[in-house]
């Protein structure tokens, strides 16, 4: 049976749990709407097919990253993304290496072209986020921010210091 010793005392309420559950599914099914992604490729005044946006952000932030992890963090077969990265390779926006630790893993990461256009990409989404959080308090934007960073990081680490989803 696993030790509790080290576990919060800290209680959330099933009705809690259920709002905080759908307040997240509402999140992800904006972030996983494929307008979302034109709007803003669009807004970012630039050219890449809204299939390949994701990655190459994913790529940027998280690079070097190899394809089996990437393809598992957008949710898509390791052969899709992999060709997808080919893509993005041949656009001059990622380029692929070995990994130093394992040479058996191909990692993926932007290069200096890539890295400007996550650039104008990132312009865009402060313009959203401007307008997103307009009416909100400076006080109340740093609380968000730093509570859905000690979320993720929770969510992330899981129960007992276990990976889940």
């Amino acid at each position: 049976m696993p030790s509790r010793k080290n576990v919060q005392n800290t209680r959330i309420s099933s009705r809690q749990i259920r709002e905080l559950h759908g307040a997240l599914i509402d999140i992800v099914i904006l972030m996983n709407r494929p307008q979302r992604d034109e709007e803003m490729v669009r807004e970012a005044g630039i050219s890449l097919d809204r299939a390949l946006f994701p990655l190459l952000v994913g790529i940027e932030r998280r690079g070097p990253i190899g394809i089996v992890d990437l393809a598992e963090g957008v949710g898509r077969d390791y052969t899709t993304v992999s060709r997808q990265v080919t893509k993005l390779e041949s656009l001059g926006l990622v380029e692929r290496r070995q990994s130093a630790a394992d040479r058996r893993v191909n990692e993926a990461l932007a290069t200096a072209k890539g890295k400007a256009m996550t650039d104008k990409i990132d312009a865009a989404r402060e313009r959203y986020a401007a307008a997103i959080f307009e009416t909100w308090e400076a006080h109340d934007i740093d609380e968000f921010v730093r509570l859905m960073r000690k979320f993720a990081d929770a969510a992330n680490k899981g129960p007992e210091g276990s990976s889940a989803s």
